[in-house]
């Protein structure tokens, strides 16, 4: 058991290398990889949620004595690449790149960085202004962090839903491998009197709304960070709208 988390992690990796050699273009591999790195990053929050939320055994022990461990930044680069690249995977685009917007000067943009701002700040406020544990605090913060763009960006609620499910279902199938390989780990290393206790086959269900909503927010992350849209999508630019931009001299 002190080596599954680590074996666990692994396995998604596989997942990611499997993923990767599936994409033809050589620039989306690339942009997957240094999502994926930058999305690693996220590894380093695992002390908000050791052990509020679980305390997985973990290499040297680093969870149990410090919070932090390695296997969650292996985790956490392999979930970034895949919730990147599920939807151009599954409905593969026109050409092999997200293209540039053609209305980003829309007075709608002017609220872009503020939209983008409120993942970090739901969290922040609410892991600091409540008692939610940090897994619930996390799924809102990352839902509504998903939603507040759409102002800015309405082209994207489809690509976010469909990368939510395509996540979800990706995730579910990842956390049965778990459950087969060490049954009862859940019960030993979740903390689930401090959540709902509610399994899905096994699976907590707190650990889907993360999935759902982590490929929710984190599948449009690129488009928001490059101002670009897949080809063939709509910006919703409107007559109304393009009146709105400014004029370029």
């Amino acid at each position: 058991m002190h080596l599954t988390w680590l074996l666990w992690s692994l396995i998604l990796i596989c997942i990611w290398i499997a993923i990767w050699f599936l994409i033809k273009s050589r620039d989306l591999r690339k942009q997957m990889v240094v999502i994926s790195l930058w999305t690693s990053l996220l590894g380093l929050t695992e002390p908000i949620f050791v052990p509020a939320y679980w305390l997985p055994p973990s290499l040297f022990d680093l969870a149990a004595r410090t919070g932090f461990d390695i296997e969650s930044l292996i985790f956490s680069f392999g979930i970034g690449g895949l919730g990147f690249i599920l939807y151009m995977l599954v409905f593969p685009i026109e050409k092999e790149l997200p293209v540039p917007m053609d209305d980003r000067l829309a007075a709608r943009h002017k609220y872009h960085a503020v939209m983008l701002s409120v993942a970090p700040v739901v969290f922040v406020v609410l892991y600091f202004g409540t008692k939610f544990n940090p897994i619930y605090v996390s799924v809102i913060a990352l839902m509504l962090g998903g939603i507040a763009p759409w102002y800015c960006r309405p082209d994207l609620k489809k690509k976010m839903f469909v990368s939510a499910f395509l996540f979800l279902g990706l995730y579910f199938v990842y956390f049965i491998s778990l459950i087969a390989m060490v049954p009862g780990y859940v019960q030993q290393v979740w903390n689930l009197p401090a959540i709902s206790g509610i399994l899905v086959i096994g699976i907590p269900v707190e650990e889907l709304m993360f999935a759902f909503s982590f490929g929710f927010f984190w599948s449009t992350v690129y488009e928001h960070f490059t101002w670009k849209k897949l080809p063939g999508m709509n910006t919703g630019r409107t007559p109304d709208t393009m009146k709105e931009e400014l004029p370029i001299r």
